[in-house]
């Protein structure tokens, strides 16, 4: 708020200053949005953010010279170079850190136009850096506040080089006073009526016209989250650090009833060194997709279980895993082979950002539950040498592998005994150890008896092959959230998990699950909700603005029709009687070839449905304007000359209120160099107007070329 009793230039300054930070702070979001910035560049540009609307209005005072902006550039150049060489060793990312530095550094020291001109460059190079480095949800909403405080930088602009150049009179000053009485929330409100016309014109223009955004965002690089465990390796802990990010990294639709407890499985994990699991260098075997379909059923696999379907969509995630629940039969999925190694399924490469796929699955049965598989499945000798395989362990885990299953009988129920301990002696945390252990097993085990997924499951396999049962660690995410608003699960980094796959007579790779239950499991409170409105936001945006195609502007014209019949509007089945039941492909293929055209015929003819009107009366006056210097003038063209020479004043700053009289408000001016030629003009203006002396009307012309070239 600004201060009462301000000047009108101070007002309209500040407000323009306010307009300039929000476009350098609009830019600044749409970058940091993008999980490309690093967190001192974030907080260090907000602070400098800050600050600067602290001085804005009034809190804060500060001053920074020239020279001292000068010597800070200078200083921050040597720096540059020991931040590229030594802390961020990356040119790119060094360079942003430079930009974002002389960003708050304008912000903080603009005076003149000339550094107003340059911040706003500053602000549309960060916004265009964020269109390049993010396609989100996010920076439509970075552009909806870009795009409202440019038009409020705009106007308050203009107004602000109009006040500059107006005489600082008595009379002038008290008619801009009452000029810009309630100026700001008018001025904010025109900016935001403006801001959203344009969005809504756009937006329609934007789903009438088909095109593959998404093709255009391939080519530019994505800040994607590399999720470790689905690789070849991954070290004690690692799953732990990614378990404390919430960022979406897919979004599952499954079709028909819902089971609970799902597992996504990404991969397993065979070799353990005492610190770090891995995978030796195999071979795969090569799967053909044919028409887009290909099959994983593996010939010991039972059909009778229990099948579901279900689609996932990659977000930011960076893997070639493919993830499935339970035993995965058939995929569908646009790539031309997919492989298949230890443990799981993968593609030659990581795929794209928009990757997306279908599959059928038969979900596990309890062991328990399940009757023996005959003939029962092999294990081969060299295979289950490989998943007995130990590192140098220490010893008292061996035993108390070997007193827990103390009296049991069979794989499974030593299995199960294992199991149940580990589920019930320790406790769930995230927090890591505070310092490293040269055993991380053993200080888990004998010290520490809480840790996160990881340890657990490392722990049960490791037990279980003291005992004789091969087993490996499966890594992939653990069931989700379902969001309602677009039946979809919603699978967060958050959701990342490890368990173990042992080998039981008769049944197969089975899993099991030691990691208890999270004691402060996250609530679904208002923040939750909240999070839900804005993943459904987020998901609208991918599906209908990145990756709007042809297909998508089928489905939207099908909603509009459905919609439509249900409201008992029968003017689409109308349209399709007159035009002779034209097929929708024919229809979508006309749209594909005469879309863009149509739209710039629509484009054209609202522009000049517009511009139209006003350039008619603009030639309109000019041509009288024109006979009245030709001597043809008469008593009404008095009026059409004094519009044109307010027209002429109000370009140079000066605006004739309403409630004056033409002449109140030529002596208004009285100081300033226009006084003369208007006072005169208005005398013969009134001469002319309604004496009838239209003989005045050539010096009437005269004086309006002359307040033409007379600079304010």
């Amino acid at each position: 708020m600004l201060r009462a009793g301000a000047s009108p230039a101070v007002s309209v300054e500040r407000f323009f200053q306010a307009a300039l930070l929000g476009l350098v702070t609009s830019g600044y979001l749409a970058v940091a949005g993008s999980g490309y910035l690093d967190v001192p560049t974030i907080w260090l540009t907000a602070a400098g953010l800050v600050l600067r609307a602290l001085v804005i209005f009034g809190v804060v005072q500060l001053e920074i010279s020239e020279r001292a902006a000068t010597f800070g550039t200078i200083a921050y150049s040597g720096f540059y170079i020991l931040d590229y060489l030594l802390l961020s060793r990356d040119f790119l990312q060094a360079t942003v850190h430079l930009v974002f530095f002389l960003a708050v550094a304008k912000v903080l020291t603009a005076r003149t136009g000339r550094d107003h001109l340059y911040t706003a460059v500053i602000a549309f190079l960060e916004l265009l850096a964020a269109a390049i480095l993010s396609a989100n949800f996010n920076f439509f909403l970075s552009l909806a506040l870009y795009l409202l405080f440019a038009m409020a930088a705009l106007m308050s602009g203009e107004i602000r080089r109009s006040i500059q150049r107006a005489t600082a009179g008595a009379a002038s000053e008290a008619t801009a006073r009452s000029a810009l009485r309630r100026f700001h929330p008018r001025l904010a409100a025109l900016s935001l009526f403006v801001s959203l016309g344009i969005l809504a014109i756009t937006a329609g223009l934007f789903f009438v016209l088909p095109r593959t955004a998404d093709a255009a965002f391939k080519r530019f690089s994505s800040h994607r989250l590399l999720l470790p465990g689905f690789a070849t390796q991954v070290t004690l802990g690692e799953i732990g650090e990614i378990k404390n990010t919430s960022q979406p990294v897919m979004h599952i639709h499954l079709w028909g009833q819902i089971p609970g407890g799902l597992k996504w499985r990404g991969g397993t994990l065979l070799d353990f060194d005492g610190k770090r699991w891995s995978n030796p260098l195999s071979d795969h075997e090569t799967i053909l997709v044919n028409d887009g379909e290909a099959n994983l059923a593996e010939p010991e696999q039972r059909p009778s279980r229990r099948g579901i379907n279900y689609d996932i969509s990659y977000d930011e995630i960076s893997t070639d895993a493919l993830f499935f629940a339970g035993a995965p039969q058939s995929v569908r999925v646009r790539v031309p082979r997919i492989w298949r190694v230890e443990g799981g399924y993968r593609l030659p490469h990581p795929p794209s950002q928009d990757f997306h796929y279908a599959a059928y699955s038969l979900l596990d049965e309890l062991p328990e539950a399940a009757p023996v598989r005959v003939p029962a499945p092999i294990l081969p000798l060299a295979a289950r040498e490989r998943y007995l395989q130990l590192p140098t362990i220490d010893p008292r885990i061996r035993e108390l592998a070997g007193g827990l299953t103390a009296g049991t009988m069979g794989d499974l129920e030593r299995a199960r005994a294992v199991e149940r301990h580990l589920r019930e002696d320790y406790s769930y945390t995230l927090q890591l150890p505070d310092h490293e252990v040269s055993d991380p097993l053993a200080y888990f085990l004998f010290t520490r008896r809480k840790g996160h997924c990881e340890y657990f499951a490392s722990a049960m396999t490791v037990m279980l092959r003291t005992l004789g049962i091969p087993a490996r660690l499966a890594t992939g995410f653990q069931s989700g959230v379902y969001n309602s608003i677009t039946d979809l699960w919603v699978i967060r980094a958050s959701d990342a998990h490890t368990w173990v796959e042992a080998w039981i007579p008769g049944h197969g790779w089975t899993t099991f699950d030691p990691t208890p239950p999270d004691p402060n499991p996250p609530s679904f409170g208002l923040a939750a909700r909240l999070g839900l409105y804005v993943d459904a936001a987020e998901t609208f945006w991918q599906q209908w603005v990145v990756g709007y195609d042809p297909a998508h502007q089928g489905s939207l014209a099908d909603r509009f029709e459905q919609g439509a019949r249900g409201m008992g509007i029968g003017w689409f089945d109308s349209l399709a009687r007159v035009g002779g039941g034209i097929k929708t492909d024919k229809a979508m293929a006309w749209v594909r070839r005469f879309g863009i055209r149509v739209a710039i015929v629509l484009t054209l003819g609202a522009w000049l449905w517009a511009l139209g009107p006003p350039l008619i009366r603009l030639l309109h006056m000019r041509r009288r304007v024109q006979r009245v210097r030709r001597g043809e003038a008469s008593a009404g063209d008095a009026t059409l000359l004094y519009q044109r020479m307010l027209t002429v004043l109000k370009r140079r700053g000066y605006q004739k209120p309403a409630w004056f009289t033409p002449e109140e408000f030529a002596a208004s001016l009285a100081g300033s160099p226009l006084a003369d030629p208007v006072h005169e003009f208005t005398s013969a203006y009134n001469a002319m107007r309604f004496g009838g002396r239209t003989d005045v009307a050539p010096r009437l012309s005269a004086l309006l070329d002359e307040l033409e070239q007379v600079r304010a």
